[in-house]
C-alpha cells in the first residue's frame, strides 16, 4: 500500500461542532479522503476512495432526520 502524506493536509470538521473536540475531521489526501478523530490528530486515519466517500455523504444527507 502506498503511503499517503498527511503533513500538508487541511483537516476540517463540521461548523456545527461549535469548537467541540468530539468530532471527526476529513481531508483530501492525494486524491483520496481521510477521516480521523479530532481528539487524536496523530492517531489512525481511515482512507476512502472519492467515489465511495461521495456516495456515503449523499446517503447520509438523504437519511438526515427532518429532511423532506
Amino acid at each position: 500500500m502506498k503511503e499517503i502524506n498527511q503533513a500538508s493536509a487541511t483537516w476540517r470538521k463540521s461548523t456545527r461542532s461549535n469548537g467541540s473536540g468530539d468530532c471527526v475531521e476529513v481531508a483530501e489526501l492525494s486524491g483520496k479522503v481521510g477521516l480521523r478523530d479530532s481528539k487524536d490528530a496523530d492517531g489512525p486515519v481511515l482512507i476512502f476512495e472519492q467515489v465511495p466517500w461521495a456516495a456515503f455523504i449523499e446517503a447520509v444527507k438523504a437519511e438526515r432526520p427532518g429532511r423532506e
